[in-house]
């Protein structure tokens, strides 16, 4: 049975939603506060970790920040009433895979929860390590290597990173961006991209003589390990 770390200080709330996965054949693992949280993520294994960020003892970015660190690979999904845009940037820069805003329909959350687990069940087929110039990408591990230094990306970035290089030496418009890499809920603006992309340029291009990350004014961005223009 799938056990998911239900980190809400609300308690109806927290009862309400528990009571909807238990439903689905789920088994939730309440937490009240952050220190609280913590010490369960650490003394137990989970499935999936639904999160509050206005939190007692410890905030939610904090938390997501070492959930994310203490296990990779575990799906997040923030529940907040934190709705701007700066509150789903950070989440989502800490670590989150998903945000929703309270007040939310459960079946919303439910749906979401379904999904998050179906896709973490199913085992991934070895895929093919994607490379341009002196950066290396492995899909199987989730890391990036250039010039043999590892590059610590979260999981956006990491996502951001692996679409350009599957569509390496194509410029790709904010817009394709947007539909691919974010919740159609999210509402991602042009200027959130263009962060997005600030962020990874400081980690893959900042420190390196050869720049990849090329933009086409009015158009979009390439990875490109040439400086002839698309």
């Amino acid at each position: 049975m799938k056990k998911i770390l239900l980190v809400e200080d609300d308690h109806r709330l927290s009862q309400s939603v528990a009571a909807a996965l238990e439903k689905d054949g789920y088994t939730c693992v309440p937490a009240y506060d952050g220190q609280m949280a913590l010490k369960a993520f650490q003394q137990d294994t989970y499935h999936l970790v639904l999160l509050d960020l206005n939190l007692p003892k410890m905030n939610g970015i904090d938390l997501c920040d070492r959930f994310r660190h203490m296990n990779p690979g575990i799906p997040i999904l923030v529940i907040t009433a934190f709705g701007d845009i700066d509150s789903k940037m950070e989440a989502f820069e800490t670590g989150a895979d998903d945000y929703l805003v309270k007040p939310f329909h459960l079946k919303e959350l439910q749906a979401k929860v379904k999904v998050f687990l179906k896709r973490a069940e199913q085992p991934a087929a070895a895929e093919p390590i994607l490379q341009l110039a002196d950066i290396r990408l492995d899909p199987n591990k989730k890391v990036a290597i250039r010039e043999g230094k590892e590059i610590h990306l979260t999981p956006k970035e990491y996502s951001l990173l692996e679409y350009m290089l599957r569509h390496k030496k194509r410029i790709i418009s904010k817009d394709e961006l947007a539909m691919n890499l974010w919740d159609a809920n999210y509402g991602v603006t042009h200027n959130t991209i263009e962060v997005y992309i600030n962020f990874l340029r400081n980690k893959i291009d900042k420190d390196f003589e050869k720049k990849l990350i090329l933009t086409k004014p009015g158009f979009g961005y390439y990875l490109n390990d040439q400086r002839d223009e698309l």
